[in-house]
């Protein structure tokens, strides 16, 4: 029997989505992905390199790694500089020390403000993906779509211009969105996006001007989620990784290929208390039978997307 409560009757309600972006499905049911030479788990780093300016004027809610305090909150502000200056070079010496290619978002600020830094990425030939304007540049539903719609284009423009790359990718600042971010991406050339987590591996989404990809990055293994968000420590960092890994690993001998991202944050990460962890976690994990590390485009063209 149908309700007659207005507040019970939804035209859109139906089996599976209450929406048309993208198709109800189990993972179990999908078609199993097959990784270069036979590998199990794909691991992507993606590291984040973002710019935080000082007069925060954005308040629709608390931006992660935002400014906190009274302006000028100088303690916030530099933290977050630190990671573009000193922080992202060990990072990265850490990753090259065991062979792992890199992702990039970056935030258009950064190319801009940091030429130095952003000719470096390009140098050592990491792939570079959108992050925005920079991380006071928010997307979500109290924008109008105009501005919304310039600011994905001015990231893009600026990025393609400063790298040469096609920057095909897209990471939100603060992961969050409008209803009508995934349209804007299509529009202006974006083939990927990394916001959503609602899942393990790549799924295909609909958008008003073609496909696009969401990869998922995690955010339960985010490095701010786990040390700041819920305050765990650093070695419980590097714990709730390797078990990530040592589970994936043997989810794909019976599941099929799977994924390791890693959100990896310079001015986090890049300190020299935290550095070692860094390393011991990227240690154990290259070291496993079965891993194959590789930047987030290639992940998605050996998923068949």
């Amino acid at each position: 029997m149908v309700s007659q409560n207005p507040l019970l009757q939804y035209p859109h309600r139906h089996y599976g989505m209450d929406h048309k972006r993208y198709a109800w499905e189990m993972l179990h049911q999908r078609p199993r992905v097959q990784w270069p030479d036979g590998k199990k788990l794909a691991l992507w780093v993606n590291i984040s390199l973002q710019f935080f300016p000082l007069a925060q004027t954005d308040k629709t809610f608390p931006v992660p790694g935002g400014m906190r305090m009274p302006y000028p909150d100088l303690r916030h502000f530099s933290l977050r500089d630190y990671g573009n200056r000193v922080g992202i070079f060990r990072v990265l010496k850490v990753l090259d020390r065991y062979g792992i290619r890199p992702t990039v978002a970056m935030s258009a600020d950064v190319a801009t403000r940091y030429p130095t830094l952003c000719r470096r990425i390009v140098e050592r030939g990491d792939e570079v993906i959108a992050h925005g304007v920079n991380m006071d540049c928010l997307h979500h539903s109290g924008i109008d779509a105009e501005l919304e719609l310039a600011r994905v284009q001015s990231t893009c423009q600026v990025l393609r211009q400063a790298t040469g790359q096609a920057v095909s990718g897209w990471l939100s600042p603060g992961k969050s969105q409008s209803f009508i971010t995934p349209d804007l991406l299509t529009q202006n050339g974006i083939r990927y996006m990394c916001d959503w987590v609602n899942d393990d591996m790549p799924y295909v989404v609909d958008t008003k001007n073609g496909q696009l990809v969401a990869l998922p990055l995690s955010t339960e293994l985010e490095d701010t989620f786990v040390l700041l968000n819920n305050q765990h420590s650093e070695q419980s960092y590097v714990e709730q990784v390797q078990d990530a890994c040592g589970f994936l690993l043997r989810e794909a001998e019976t599941a099929g290929g799977r994924l390791l991202a890693l959100s990896i944050h310079p001015w986090l990460m890049g300190q020299p208390h935290r550095i070692g962890k860094l390393d011991q976690m990227l240690a154990h994990i290259t070291g496993q039978q079965g891993v194959w590390s590789a930047p987030a485009s290639e992940i998605i063209a050996h998923a068949g997307m």
